[in-house]
């Protein structure tokens, strides 16, 4: 549901160390106590600004290992998307990312219909990675259908985040405060 559905070129929102943090937006607080922010980036494709990704972690997150660790992304949307675009582009770069059957690939792609929404420019989806259960989301700060499943939300959250990620700017923008 975060991705694009677009390859793009990431921009860091801001180069400077002493940069503040965003604003911890009630989802975070709520979902992720004592979240700490890690970065920001722009996701651009051809000049058109698509969204500003935010990621937040929690204490001894470790980058070398995002999937055991509990996380929290928040794209702010840019310009409208599909949320049938936006499921079918988070298949094929979760294939990037890990290896899965066709069998989890069409129950996925039910599960991810069923939480993803159409976005618009100004809207906000807050996606959670929880090791243990799966992936949570939020659009607007409302609660969508989670997604119950710890494997799928390795590999969609690893969009973003795994070293094998199609946008390795964007990864390590998301990534510059936090810990190898």
């Amino acid at each position: 549901m975060l991705a694009s559905g677009w390859p793009a070129r990431a921009q860091h929102a801001s180069d400077s160390p002493a940069a503040p943090a965003p604003a911890v937006p009630a989802p975070v607080r709520t979902a992720l106590p004592g979240a700490q922010w890690s970065g920001t980036a722009r996701m651009r494709f051809f000049g058109l600004n698509i969204y500003d990704a935010t990621l937040w972690v929690d204490a001894g997150f470790r980058a070398a290992s995002f999937a055991r660790h509990g996380l929290v992304l928040e794209l702010a949307y840019l310009r409208a998307l599909q949320r049938d675009l936006i499921a079918k582009r988070s298949l094929t770069e979760m294939r990037r990312v890990g290896e899965f059957s066709e069998q989890q690939a069409q129950a996925w792609q039910a599960a991810m219909q069923a939480s993803f929404v159409d976005v618009a420019a100004g809207d906000r989806i807050t996606g959670l990675h929880d090791p243990a259960f799966g992936a949570r989301f939020w659009f607007n700060t409302q609660p969508r259908p989670p997604i119950a499943d710890p494997e799928f939300s390795r590999l969609f959250f690893g969009i973003w985040l795994s070293s094998a990620t199609s946008e390795p700017a964007l990864r390590l923008a998301l990534l510059a405060r936090a810990t190898p």
